[in-house]
C-alpha cells in the first residue's frame, strides 16, 4: 500500500488501530458506490514524490469528488479533465506572478516529480459528496506525513492555502522550514489569493535553503 520511500517513517502509522478502522471505512463505502480515487491511487502523492525529494509540500484537503478527475494529487485533474475552478486560478496567478503561459490540462504530475508533495489532508471522498471521508482516521495519517517532513533534517518549504490549511502550521518547526501561507485559491476566496504571488516566494524560499527552483511550467497536451 505505501511507497517504499515512506515505509520507514510511516509504517508504523498502517499498524495502529486507526488505520484498520479507517480501512474497513474505506472499503464499505467502495462497496456501497463510487469512491475517488481508486484504490491504486490513493497514495499517488506519496508514490509520485518520494520521502527524501520532497522540496515543497501543498496541503489540500480533500479528492474531488467528480468521476474522473482526481488522481490522488491535490488540485491536480487527470489528463483531459476540464481543469477545476481553483486550479484555473492558480494558473492565473503562475501567468501573472512568473510569467508562465496558463496550460490546457490540469494534471500536475511535473511539479509531484520536481519534489512538491501535492497532499491531501483526506486521502478519499464519496461521489459527488466533498468532505465525506472527513473525521474518519485520514487527517490523523497525513498530520504524520507532515510531521514526518517537517521532522527531517532537510528543509522544505510548506504552503497552506485557506484557513483549513493553515491549522496545521503547528505540525511545522518554522524554525527549520520555510511557510507559504495565503488565500485559498477557490472562487470564493480568489480576490485575496490573486496578486500574493506565492509561486517567487516558494522559488526564493527554495533558493534560501539550497534547493533548485520548482519549473511551474505545465506542457500543453496539446503540444
Amino acid at each position: 500500500m505505501l511507497p517504499g520511500s515512506w515505509q520507514g517513517v510511516l509504517g508504523e502509522e498502517l499498524d495502529e488501530d486507526y488505520f484498520t478502522e479507517l480501512t474497513e471505512f474505506v472499503e464499505k463505502e467502495r462497496a456501497a458506490g463510487p469512491v475517488y480515487p481508486p484504490r491504486d491511487e490513493v497514495f499517488a502523492a506519496l508514490d509520485a514524490t518520494p520521502f527524501d525529494q520532497v522540496k515543497v509540500l501543498v496541503l489540500g484537503q480533500d479528492p474531488y469528488h467528480g468521476a474522473g478527475q482526481g488522481h490522488g494529487l491535490c488540485f491536480s485533474v487527470r489528463p483531459g479533465v476540464r481543469t477545476p475552478p481553483s486550479l484555473r486560478n492558480i494558473y492565473k496567478e503562475l501567468r501573472d506572478d512568473l510569467g508562465h503561459p496558463v496550460p490546457d490540462n490540469g494534471c500536475l504530475t511535473p511539479w509531484a516529480r520536481q519534489g512538491v508533495l501535492l497532499l491531501n489532508s483526506v486521502l478519499t471522498v464519496r461521489e459527488a459528496e466533498p468532505n465525506s471521508h472527513k473525521n474518519q482516521g485520514w487527517e490523523r495519517f497525513t498530520d504524520a506525513v507532515i510531521r514526518a517532513v517537517s521532522d527531517r533534517e532537510q528543509p522544505a518549504v510548506f504552503v497552506l492555502w485557506g484557513a483549513y490549511a493553515r491549522k496545521k502550521l503547528r505540525l511545522v518547526d518554522t524554525t527549520r522550514h520555510a511557510v507559504v501561507e495565503g488565500a485559498h485559491p477557490s472562487p470564493l476566496s480568489a480576490k485575496k489569493f490573486l496578486g500574493s504571488r506565492p509561486f517567487s516566494q516558494i522559488d526564493a524560499a527554495l533558493r534560501a535553503q539550497g534547493h533548485d527552483p520548482v519549473d511551474w511550467r505545465i506542457p500543453d497536451l496539446a503540444a
